[in-house]
């Protein structure tokens, strides 16, 4: 395979996905004649909408998704940006929240090349005083490791995970479109102590884990991965559940793609092709086309339009969809609900590595990835910089991933690679752009505060690397607007219901024949898949059937 240069990246040309089977290569080519009109078409690659296109095309519609760069995946990819021969993470990395999805199965990917791996230990944090946190896929060796700086400790993180179990029906509306679930009210009744329980999510991750737990060393650990997966201070209101996230992680631990993130949407693209779809790259969709009021079928940014029998599905960021029709057709709770659309208020700062070595944590332990954190106050300080636009380089948190500890495919026998990622803001005083003139900077940090735990890690073993920083992220894919990869902030305006606003939550755009997909709607941004899901099941069920008929379809696949 050609080497990928780091400007071919960044500037999207020529980016071949890298995966086991013919169809990174063959995606490169426009298929012959395939015709303008199509029951569905797709703007836009992202996992979501490679879901939605996955679970219509096994239906039996006639699916073209349209990618406006040249690899699909959105926040799911793979590709060798630093060195040929590395198989570099560039958005997404651990694979948590789509294991509970039955996608998975239903679309039997696994048979279109998606196999995950289950690192263990899955986190690691080393401390400076010689000292680490390990969790372990296995309950009662996790526990103990809390027990070895309080047995208080050890005792909360086991009531936790009990009572994570205890709410688990409050989740049970997770997996399907707002309002088609029961209310809140009846779940609630199946739930022992619910108004506590209500006060509990009200209340901040900060103050639920300062009331369970006593010793610097776990406050440390559980503040930092309560601030690792949604990057949201965790000293705001509303966010309790972030508290529970060990006992969550102890449920489905930390699953990586073998052979790179990408791995599953590569899959999904396979599955789609299989089942007769059509997927276009290097085909940025410029305009809907509206006819007699309804959404027909998108016109590209190369001039081709491709039509729509039955209906468009965009995952393109509400803040650009919203330009690709007249206002008019938008209604103006839509356009009130876009204008006031909010960003995360913290943004990834990334840099993969090719190494020599593995980086060796407190002198020897290896480790997939592992938590590197300033303290406990240390996060809160950080975290509040990032909400007031402060690049804060001596309280970083960083989260380390050495995925080649579980997956040595991911580079040459013997070599690693890392991604080691800080939460930072886009916007600065100077205006975003300053990134540009300090990311290498920024970078330099991030690596000296490793070598602190992992000193093995010296100049030498470093052969290349690639540097992101949240303006970068943006570049590389405008579904990241202003850096957010979840696609927006998450807090109560933005979320169920209110995802992407109040009204239109259920995959439904106001313009008929437009459904939308993705991180701007529910439940949100991570990939989980269940935006997907969510948006097949709704169209499904306006064309007349249901998810459950198209699993239960003996498979059409091209032979």
């Amino acid at each position: 395979m050609t080497p990928i240069t780091r400007r071919e990246f960044v500037q999207g040309a020529a980016l071949a996905p890298l995966g086991l089977s013919s169809f990174g290569a063959m995606a490169q080519e426009t298929p012959k004649a395939p015709g303008d009109r199509f029951d569905i078409v797709v703007a836009g690659g992202g996992h979501n909408s490679l879901v939605t296109a996955a679970y219509l095309a096994k239906g039996g519609y006639k699916v073209l998704v349209l990618e406006g760069r040249s690899m699909v995946g959105g926040g799911a990819k793979t590709a060798s940006v630093t060195m040929a021969g590395f198989k570099d993470d560039i958005c997404s990395t651990g694979h948590t929240g789509i294991q509970q999805n039955p996608m998975l199965e239903e679309l039997k990917l696994r048979d279109y090349g998606l196999e995950y791996l289950m690192p263990d230990p899955f986190f690691y944090m080393p401390f400076s005083d010689g000292t680490s946190i390990t969790m372990w896929r296995d309950f009662e060796r996790t526990a103990a490791e809390f027990g070895k700086f309080s047995k208080k400790d050890e005792a909360a993180f086991r009531r936790i995970c009990a009572e994570a179990a205890v709410i688990a029906p409050l989740r049970a509306n997770d997996m399907l479109p707002p309002g088609w679930g029961k209310p809140m009210n009846e779940l609630m009744a199946k739930v022992p102590r619910a108004g506590l329980w209500q006060r509990r999510m009200g209340m901040s991750a900060w103050q639920i884990i300062q009331d369970n737990f006593e010793d610097e060393h776990v406050l440390n650990f559980i503040v930092s991965l309560a601030f690792a997966g949604p990057l949201v201070d965790p000293n705001y209101p509303g966010t309790g559940a972030m508290a529970y996230t060990p006992a969550l992680l102890m449920k489905a631990g930390r699953p990586c793609a073998k052979g790179g993130a990408g791995q599953l949407t590569q899959s999904l693209a396979r599955c789609i092709e299989a089942h007769n779809g059509v997927i276009l790259l290097n085909k940025g969709v410029a305009r809907l086309i509206i006819e007699n009021g309804k959404c027909t079928g998108v016109e590209c940014v190369d001039g081709s339009s491709y039509h729509a029998d039955k209906a468009v599905l965009s995952t393109i960021h509400i803040k650009q969809l919203i330009n690709m029709a007249p206002r008019e057709l938008w209604g103006q709770d839509f356009i009130d609900g876009v204008e006031s659309w909010k960003p995360e208020e913290g943004s990834i700062f990334s840099a993969n590595y090719a190494l020599k070595e593995a980086p060796k944590y407190n002198g020897s332990q290896l480790a997939t990835a592992a938590l590197i954190s300033p303290g406990s106050e240390g996060v809160l300080r950080g975290a509040h910089d990032v909400s007031m636009n402060i690049v804060n380089v001596k309280d970083m948190f960083l989260l380390s991933e050495c995925l080649t500890v579980t997956d040595p495919s991911r580079a040459p026998a013997g070599f690693h690679t890392l991604k080691l990622m800080s939460c930072q803001p886009y916007s600065m005083k100077e205006g975003p752009e300053h990134w540009d003139n300090i990311k290498k900077d920024v970078a330099a940090e991030q690596l000296k505060i490793l070598r602190r735990y992992a000193p093995n890690l010296t100049e030498d073993k470093v052969l290349a690397e690639f540097i992101q920083s949240p303006l970068d992220i943006e570049r590389m894919n405008p579904a990241f607007w202003r850096g957010s990869v979840h696609a927006g902030a998450a807090g109560p305006g933005q979320s169920g219901a209110m995802r992407p606003m109040a009204g239109w939550a259920q995959y439904k755009m106001p313009i008929p024949g437009l459904y939308q997909t993705g991180a701007c709607t529910a439940p949100g941004g991570g990939i989980s898949g269940i935006p997907g899901r969510n948006a097949a099941m709704v169209m499904l069920k306006d064309f007349g059937s249901s998810i459950e008929q198209v699993v239960a379809m003996p498979d059409s696949k091209k032979s």
